[in-house]
């Protein structure tokens, strides 16, 4: 358990690792994009798309399981394939996923507070104040002062005046007002 523990953890960082990388430059999908795909199919220059870097999550995932079953083939003749191994690789698998989904939680994160870190920082301390605010009226004794007057309630043997109802028109009527119905 404790070797897949740590197998888990340093797939978290590799797929944090993969994302970046991918991140930063994407030539291997465009030369995979290349091989396989016709000139007018291929991606535009300005694309930033790679293996896992702005991929949807199935893809992500068939791209992450297609590498790590090429390299189980490859270590093949070194290990034997069992339980263990079986169990290594699906967390392999797992962890690098959650690993590229980290990491691109903290790169978008960090964009977003290199654009609006001075706004931010507005909107902290003004929430900050407000909580101020909300503090001290909720600790002020709420006592009412000596030349308020309130108001007698009337009592339910009084008579209520009643209000003349005005004619409401029906719905129908309405209608009619408005040239619907004829």
């Amino acid at each position: 358990m404790t070797l897949e523990l740590i197998v888990f953890i340093g797939a978290i960082l590799f797929g944090i690792l993969l994302y970046w990388r991918e991140s930063n430059g994407n030539k291997l999908y465009r030369l995979v994009d290349k091989i396989v795909n016709a000139k007018h199919l291929q991606m535009k220059e300005d694309d930033k798309t790679g293996f896992v870097y702005r991929q949807k999550f199935l893809l992500r995932v068939v791209y992450i399981t297609a590498f790590f079953i090429l390299l189980m083939v490859i270590l093949k003749f070194l290990i034997p394939i069992n339980y263990t191994t079986i169990s290594i690789f699906a967390s392999c698998i797992v962890g690098t996923l959650i690993g590229t989904y980290v990491a691109n939680f903290v790169l978008k994160s960090g964009k977003i507070i290199d654009e609006k870190g001075d706004s931010l920082q507005d909107i902290v301390s003004d929430t900050i104040e407000k909580g101020k605010d909300l503090i001290e009226d909720m600790t002020q004794d709420e006592e009412p002062e000596a030349n308020q007057v309130e108001e007698a309630e009337p009592s339910d043997d009084a008579v209520k005046p009643e209000e003349p109802k005005e004619d409401k028109k029906s719905a129908r009527d309405r209608l009619k007002d408005k040239g619907y119905l004829k």
